[in-house]
């Protein structure tokens, strides 16, 4: 028989990739990555402002009862003006610009102006919008927009309906001030919740700071443009 011969296999050293190469490989893959996320915001963006805008509009309804239309005011050379959107040009967004509705009601008399506020609560800023009856000096509606309030104590800002009882009909002046639960004798005052004593005073700070910058605004809006005002809102 032949002699079986040990065959000893090649052994073959692979290559490592030069740094060029992994250099177009990390290269290409941030590319394809930037431009997948570039498109998912593209995507997306006009999606979420149309919730905004929707949620907003809901929410001002909501806090002006018998609203039936309203209008985007913003200050302008320190005045109050509607805001003109041109639906034909595109326009940036201002995070920063400070907006107020006028709502009217099906006779086309102003019952009030919707009017957003934020402040940090406990956790996080929380975000609302309010209400408020300018002939009357009262807030008459209060809807919280976001908040990451503790779960259980916090929430109850826009979870608890007695909490919210509080502005059905809240004097602006004097100054708003904050209360022990039971403890309400005066049209100003808010009963603060047993257990989220901060938050409760965080919305009665921005009621006030947000007062303070439109209240005096508001009055000169109404004579300067000869509003009729609603006598009644019930």
């Amino acid at each position: 028989m032949a002699e079986e011969q040990n065959i000893v296999p090649e052994i073959i050293e692979e290559k490592e990739p030069s740094s060029i190469v992994l250099i177009l490989a990390l290269g290409i893959a941030g590319l394809l990555s930037g431009i997948i996320l570039v498109g998912t915001f593209i995507y997306t963006d006009p999606l979420i402002r149309a919730n905004k805008e929707a949620a907003m509009q809901r929410a001002i309804f909501k806090v002006l009862p018998d609203c039936d239309s309203y209008i985007t005011l913003h200050l302008e050379d320190g005045m109050l003006k509607e805001k003109i959107v041109d639906p034909n040009k595109k326009e940036e967004s201002d995070s920063e610009e400070l907006l107020i509705y006028s709502g009217y009601n099906a006779n086309k008399e102003l019952i009030g102006f919707a009017i957003p506020g934020s402040e940090p609560g406990f956790q996080d800023i929380i975000g609302t919008i309010f209400g408020y009856d300018a002939s009357q000096k009262v807030i008459i509606g209060f809807e919280v927009l976001e908040s990451k309030e503790t779960p259980g104590l916090g929430d109850k800002i826009f979870k608890d309906a007695a909490f919210q009882t509080n502005f059905i009909a809240l004097a602006v002046d004097p100054e708003i001030i904050a209360v022990k639960n039971g403890e309400k004798q005066n049209p100003n005052e808010v009963e603060a919740i047993t257990g989220a004593t901060i938050s409760s005073k965080a919305v009665v700070r921005l009621l006030n700071k947000t007062m303070d910058i439109w209240q005096g605004e508001i009055d000169k809006y109404i004579i300067q443009n000869n509003l009729t005002v609603a006598e009644d809102n019930d």
